[in-house]
């Protein structure tokens, strides 16, 4: 049974970006990510720090890009088959190399990105660890790159499944605030990667800064 859905999971989504331009209608559910540049070469290595924790950025709302529908939501992961979907597009190593690190049965925040106001919005698994993103071969893509081989590609991508949405939505002015205040006091968010890292669509989140935010959730929001 887990077999079948996971090829389901596989097959949509090699196919979902034909189904949707064909139709010439923006994907319903097409996962996509803001836009990071790509880094320079020297950032091309794998990381040592071992991390278990996560932090992955999408757009929730519509920003058309050589006509495709960039917006993939916390609601439109939980609209996908088993409430899954790859992780495709990320073109940045630093991201990438994250994503490498990943191992099934981790954690990351869903964060809502390029919208007002932005912030973490949900809970997801990691299902799959790092396999070949199929978008980097794709020159109807936004997310295709001429300089990657097949027999040697670039990018990797990451399976993750909708858990559960935060008690709240916590904005990034908050966050901010804390951070800012624990800079001072050496406080568990002092280096959280949302702001030190802030470029990333996928960045690290030691097991403090988890355990910190998810108090957070469970707090009202600070005036």
């Amino acid at each position: 049974m887990m077999e079948g859905v996971a090829m389901a999971i596989v097959y949509n989504c090699l196919i979902h970006f034909y189904k949707r331009l064909l139709s010439r209608m923006p994907p319903k559910a097409r996962k996509r990510k803001a836009l990071e540049q790509v880094a320079a070469p020297s950032e091309n290595v794998a990381t040592t720090t071992e991390n278990t924790h996560w932090l992955i950025k999408s757009e929730p709302e519509t920003r058309m890009e050589n006509g495709i529908d960039m917006r993939f939501s916390f609601d439109d992961l939980k609209a996908e088959t088993d409430s899954t979907a790859c992780w495709d597009g990320v073109r940045n190593y630093s991201a990438r190399n994250n994503m490498r690190a990943m191992k099934v049965g981790q954690q990351a925040f869903f964060y809502h990105s390029n919208t007002k106001p932005p912030g973490i919005t949900g809970i997801v698994d990691i299902v799959k660890e790092a396999y070949v993103d199929h978008t980097q071969f794709d020159r109807k893509d936004p997310h295709f790159d001429a300089a990657s081989k097949k027999d040697n590609p670039k990018w990797s991508m990451v399976d993750v499944k909708y858990v559960r949405p935060t008690n709240r939505y916590i904005p990034l002015d908050e966050l901010k605030r804390v951070h800012l205040a624990h800079k001072g006091s050496g406080g568990p968010l002092a280096g959280l990667s949302l702001f030190t890292k802030a470029r990333l669509s996928v960045m690290p989140i030691s097991q403090e800064e988890w355990d910190f935010i998810l108090d957070m959730e469970k707090q009202e929001k600070e005036n």
